[in-house]
């Protein structure tokens, strides 16, 4: 007898094949049968035509320090991730020397927008030093979704140098051997890959880079021999893209291309489109296209939708800074905006000078950019429109109306009780479409991410992002051309799972995992913002529902039932080539 049968779905099996009417029959956390299936089973579902899909395999996260205290793995679990990747951009928990978590906590926080005091509160720091140790503390807990995890630059630095890895100095020969050692050490382990960034703009709470941030080719190759001898795992790197714009991108690329030759592994590496280079984009795809012909394993990770930050009066705003506001910050909202809306208050926040946060490193200094930037922001609509016009700009609207954009900004901010939202997009958008974006995604040598879920709690919600790309690449894309749903749903499942090596999961197949989302599509959508204060120690995140998942299944187990969690608990540590 079956444990699930699911009959009548409209089935698009992660291949990247056309959708088909069918049945799938689940026993043991496993598929058994796929098309007319006749056994009876203890529990019937009639999906009636719903889309039945894989799990989405979301391979750029950041809960390294949530997995630690939280088992629903939100907002991921609620958006049909079934399994993530976490340890992302070179910043992670372990190895961790003894009484050093501080280190990593302004690390994380800095780079990553996660709270430093949930951070301090909600892990169970003593309770592992290696990166074996840590997997082992993982091992014991029980999640909504599967976890694997990635061994970080940083983490690396930080422990076998100390404050001189912090500092970026140039490690010595046996540094060298004995990073080279653990990178081994973990993807024995089960780390599923290890990541590097070599962005500038991350920094520590200190305002210092990321350790690894200037590591030379030897330094690299070196860890990379560390993943050859292990024979597994994917390197992940954020490229140094401040040297993207010129004759240096090609430098920075080739860098990459080293690395996986040394590895013998894939290389993901973000790929973007910032406004001042256009066009960068193309070059990284036509060198991976070169390259990969010519047997290089070459990944470049994309994201489905403009890499963004967000404002409103509940985070991070341009007014945030100003002495005014600093003296009314601590009041309930509802006062706040009573104090804001007399025209006294507001003029004075208007005229004040701002004043910088302690911390050089703090998301706090978001403010500048916002004043740089306030009228190039688009006010969230909903339902929402992640491709508005020109038009939609506040600077636009601001010049309309004869006033300044900061003044307009201010007002903004205040309606709707202070629920106002309005987005900045930092990259994929320098052309005021997403054409771009779609020639990334379709471009085939490239892996959707770049969620970054779990992460910048307070400034994004592109965790999200699974469930956006479906709706707006396969159904309501409206300024350009849409996507198969066939290739949408392959882009963050099968393909996703392939590269990581989870060979068990990211199709619909016979003798496959029974990670599924069985999804009324026509009716899939995205709910209103909210700001929620649930992480440890009352830290706020930015949060955005969905609505239309109709079950999500880990291993056979029904987590999700019409956008509810249902308590079952049947993810684990997920490792490479597990079956």
């Amino acid at each position: 007898m079956l444990d699930t049968r699911i009959e009548a779905a409209t089935i698009v099996d992660g291949t990247g094949a056309p959708p088909r009417t069918g049945d799938v029959g689940i026993r043991d956390g496993r598929i058994v049968a796929v098309g007319q299936v006749e056994e009876t089973a203890r529990e019937t579902l009639d999906a009636d035509g719903a889309l039945l899909a894989p799990g989405w395999v979301d391979v750029h996260t950041h809960y390294d320090g949530q997995v630690t205290w939280d088992d629903t793995i939100d907002p991921s679990a609620s958006h049909g991730v079934t399994t993530v990747v976490t340890g992302n951009c070179g910043v992670g928990f372990a190895p961790v020397p003894p009484d050093g978590h501080r280190d990593l906590i302004e690390l994380m926080e800095g780079v990553e927008d996660i709270p430093g005091t949930a951070l301090y509160e909600g892990m169970p720091w003593g309770e592992w030093e290696t990166f074996p140790e840590y997997l082992s503390l993982l091992d014991q807990r029980a999640f909504a979704l599967d976890v694997g995890t990635q061994l970080s630059h940083g983490a690396l630095r930080n422990y076998v140098m100390g404050a001189r890895g912090r500092a970026n100095e140039a490690p010595t020969r046996d540094d060298l051997a004995r990073m080279r050692d653990l990178v081994e050490e973990a993807m024995r382990a089960g780390a599923v890959g290890f990541s590097s960034s070599r962005l500038l703009g991350h920094r520590s709470m200190s305002g210092v880079p990321v350790p690894g941030t200037f590591a030379d080719e030897d330094e690299l190759l070196a860890l990379a021999a560390g993943m050859a001898r292990a024979g597994s795992g994917v390197f992940e790197i954020i490229p140094m893209v401040e040297r993207m714009g010129g004759e240096q991108c090609e430098t920075e690329l080739e860098l990459i291309r080293k690395i996986g030759l040394e590895s013998g592994r894939p290389v993901t590496f973000t790929t973007a489109q910032p406004p001042p280079m256009k066009d960068m984009w193309k070059r990284v795809l036509a060198f991976t296209t070169e390259h990969n012909a010519a047997g290089a394993n070459l990944r470049p990770q994309v994201a489905s939708r403009p890499v963004s930050i967000i404002t409103s009066l509940k985070t991070y705003h341009l007014f945030m800074r100003r002495k005014t506001y600093l003296e009314i910050e601590h009041l309930p909202l509802p006062e706040r905006i009573r104090e804001m809306r007399k025209p006294e208050v507001k003029a004075a926040i208007l005229s004040d000078p701002d004043v910088p946060p302690d911390q050089a490193g703090s998301m706090a200094n978001a403010y500048m950019l916002f004043k740089m930037a306030a009228g190039m922001m688009f006010p969230i609509t909903q339902p929402m429109d992640y491709e508005p016009e020109e038009h939609q700009r506040l600077g636009v609207r601001a010049e309309q109306e004869g006033r300044p954009v900061d003044d307009l900004l201010y007002d903004f901010l205040l309606e709707n009780d202070g629920g106002n939202f309005a987005v900045l997009f930092l990259a994929n958008y320098a052309e005021g479409n997403m054409d771009a974006i779609h020639t990334m995604l379709t471009d085939p040598h490239t892996i959707s991410g770049l969620s970054d879920a779990g992460a910048h709690v307070s400034f994004i919600f592109d965790a999200v992002a699974p469930t956006y790309q479906l709706i707006h690449w396969a159904r309501d894309r409206k300024r350009g051309p849409k996507l198969p749903l066939e290739f949408v749903v392959h882009k963050q499942t099968g393909n996703n799972a392939e590269l990581y090596g989870f060979t068990d999961r990211g199709t619909i197949e016979v003798g496959k995992r029974a990670d599924l989302n069985l999804i009324d599509f026509e009716n899939l959508g995205l709910g209103e913002l909210e700001v929620r204060h649930d992480l440890p120690a009352g830290g706020c995140r930015i949060l955005q529902p969905a609505n239309g998942y109709l079950a999500t299944f880990v291993n056979g187990v029904r987590t999700r039932a019409d956008d509810v969690d249902t308590g079952a608990r049947p993810g684990r540590v997920v490792r490479p080539g597990q079956a």
